[in-house]
């Protein structure tokens, strides 16, 4: 019976249609936090303006089934983070800081898709699924700090996880050989700042995604 079950996923596997190619695209640091608070008065234009920088990633992806697929990815990306953070202490004293994130990690994406529109020569794609993130090098810096209590930028400690699992949704279209897609990844707190134990700043790092790609075959 054991035989059976594997004889048959094996042909499965096989019969499957296969793609494989490359991909690179544009991420911004813009999340959906961000946009939220647009109008409100510690975020505005200037701020997303300063969210959308450039950010890259590049690498390549497999694509298995017809109407329904599995897509496995592995990709490269870079991108920053820059804004300025205010808490306070525990004497309700405020300090402020510039903090500089450079992102530089490799992401492991393994999304489920569902084809809405299924041609011959284009379709129409909607898919999700988790993410692993592994860091590549990614640093934290800080400066301009301003301290009315007593903490001081010595005290404060960059922490950068090696991994983090997070979860993306989106749509693509293909045509031809070229495909096109559009995502939002969310990532959680992979960038943290300190003071000893106590967390007292997390960057989540969910980003707009736009890649375009190549089909080999």
């Amino acid at each position: 019976m054991f035989s059976l079950a594997v004889l048959l996923l094996s042909v499965t596997f096989v019969s499957a249609q296969l793609n494989f190619g490359i991909k690179a695209g544009y991420n911004s640091s813009l999340t959906l936090d961000n946009l939220s608070s647009v109008t409100s008065g510690d975020y505005d234009l200037t701020d997303v303006k300063s969210e959308l920088n450039n950010g890259f990633h590049a690498g390549i992806w497999a694509r298995i089934g017809d109407r329904f697929y599995v897509q496995p990815e592995l990709l490269y990306a870079i991108g920053k983070k820059d804004y300025t953070v205010t808490l306070q202490d525990a004497a309700n004293n405020n300090i402020t800081y510039d903090k500089f994130v450079n992102i530089s990690t490799v992401d492991i994406p393994l999304l489920v898709g569902y084809k809405l529109l299924d041609k011959k020569m284009a379709n129409l794609r909607v898919f999700a699924g988790p993410k692993l993130r592994l860091d590549a090098g990614s640093s934290l810096e800080f400066d301009n700090v301003v301290s009315g209590g007593t903490i001081t930028q010595a005290d404060l400690i960059k922490d950068v996880k090696k991994s983090q699992i997070g979860l993306e949704v989106g749509a693509g279209v293909d045509l031809f050989m070229f495909t096109l897609d559009a995502r939002y990844n969310i990532i959680g707190d992979m960038y943290q700042t300190k003071i000893t134990d106590l967390n007292i700043d997390n960057i989540p790092v969910s980003t707009f995604v736009i890649s375009l790609g190549w089909k080999f075959f």
